[in-house]
């Protein structure tokens, strides 16, 4: 297979690393450990809240696997990313990454399932990768106008998703530990999926059920970090600053009471997706390596430091097996034009102008979700002729990446690939191949 399509190739590995990080399948091994915790337990209900992109397969694994048991369910999951039928949960579709009115009734819905809990309540929390858009109650005070204008703002900075949810939790009446404190007492059981790096509990979804690590100070500090202060809403930075004065409660923290009954697992990841890649790389004639599972930054920074490598790796094959460099992470993009793309795309664009003109290096990169920004894309396949090709088609490259427009170029000039959802979400993928 070595001397097949480099492109079709590295769409074949990415498919393979999807599977291997299936959410359908990570919960179905943990069915019978939260059917023995509810036997066991004696408990009198079990209910099942999922929030995320991965929300419906992982609640259609449990709810196949326990029908009898539950109680009640509720879904809050991304337009498009449900394609099951359920009889004892419902669902509920909302906007992703800018929370809209369906999450913020969805929302409600599960608070008022874990109000009504008790001792004898088993919660199953099925938790993945855009829980933080998809679970939204603004504090008291907060608008979700305001809410979607404060996560636009941090988005187009490039704030990554750890100072993203930092101010998130801090305004929010469910993350950052609060769904624990209003599921208290029940039992909270969590299995999740993560899109973050370093597996940080506190960080998926912002942590609603997670003690969390950040303060009101650090939350303001993020504003300050992009000069933000200002262009916030007035009712975010009050509640900020009332909180660093102590006149608003803080999140929950390591210790709590809230959190004595509640056990978080991480159940897939993005180490697991580059493992299965680096597994199919081999089996079909590759020499095959794992660069890093924590590639982040700008995106255009990775791509230039990516190129890099994939050159040196380039200039001393001397005749061996072509390689596979795998890597994975999450990226950023400093939105300074109107164009049209997400991370992988930008990253996929600026890697292309590296190597201009190189033979035998293509790179992929996708998200593991199926969605690149707010496109119909998970990303990009280039090689060493994409950028020619594109001026030979009368395309400026340039001009497209530095109005952020990724998506426009590989529309007009080709390499785009279109998934569609996935149904997972374990964040990014970079797959090279060097012949």
């Amino acid at each position: 297979m070595t001397g097949s399509d480099p492109k079709k190739l590295l769409e074949a590995i990415f498919r393979a690393a999807l599977v291997a990080v299936d959410p359908y399948d990570a919960v179905v091994r943990h069915t019978g450990r939260i059917r023995t915790a509810f036997e066991q337990g004696n408990y009198r209900r079990l209910l099942v809240i999922a929030f995320g992109k991965a929300a419906c397969p992982m609640a259609k694994a449990l709810e196949e696997g326990l029908f009898e048991l539950i109680a009640a369910g509720y879904v809050i999951t991304k337009y498009g990313h449900c394609r099951y039928d359920f009889r004892t949960i419902r669902v509920c579709e909302a906007g992703h990454p800018l929370p809209d009115e369906n999450g913020r009734r969805g929302t409600q819905e599960i608070m008022q399932l874990l109000r009504d809990a008790d001792e004898k309540t088993l919660v199953a929390c099925l938790i993945s990768g855009g829980g933080s858009a998809l679970l939204c109650s603004p504090w008291d005070g907060i608008t979700l106008a305001d809410k979607q204008t404060m996560t636009d703002l941090l988005l187009r900075v490039g704030a990554d998703i750890q100072e993203l949810n930092t101010v998130r939790k801090h305004i929010s009446a469910v993350k950052g530990g609060r769904l624990a404190e209003i599921a208290y007492p029940a039992v909270i059981l969590s299995l999740i999926l993560s899109d973050v790096i370093g597996d940080r509990l506190d960080v998926i979804a912002s942590g609603p059920v997670s003690p969390d690590h950040t303060t009101y100070r650090d939350a303001l500090n993020v504003l300050d970090k992009y000069g933000l202060g200002e262009s916030i809403p007035g009712s975010i930075r009050e509640m900020l600053r009332n909180g660093v004065k102590g006149l608003a409660p803080e999140t929950p923290k390591e210790g709590n009471p809230v959190f004595r009954e509640t056990v978080n697992t991480i159940i897939s990841n993005n180490r697991i997706a580059l493992k299965a890649a680096k597994a199919v790389a081999l089996s079909v004639g590759f020499d095959a390596e794992i660069l890093a599972a924590d590639v982040s930054g700008e995106a255009r920074d990775c791509a230039k430091r990516l190129a890099e490598k994939a050159k040196e790796q380039k200039s001393r094959l001397n005749g061996r097996r072509p390689l596979c460099l795998i890597s994975g992470g999450e990226t950023t993009v400093s939105v300074r034009g109107n164009g049209l793309g997400g991370r992988n795309m930008e990253l996929a664009l600026a890697f292309a102008a590296e190597i201009e003109g190189s033979k035998g290096i293509t790179l992929l990169s996708a998200g593991t979700d199926g969605t690149d920004g707010p496109t119909d894309a998970a990303g990009a396949i280039v090689d060493g002729d994409t950028i020619r090709n594109a001026w030979g088609a009368g395309i400026d490259p340039a001009l497209y990446l530095t109005n952020n427009d990724s998506y426009h170029f590989f529309k007009k000039a080709g390499g785009l690939l279109i998934t569609g959802p996935t149904g997972t979400n374990v964040m990014d993928v970079q797959l090279m191949l060097i012949g």
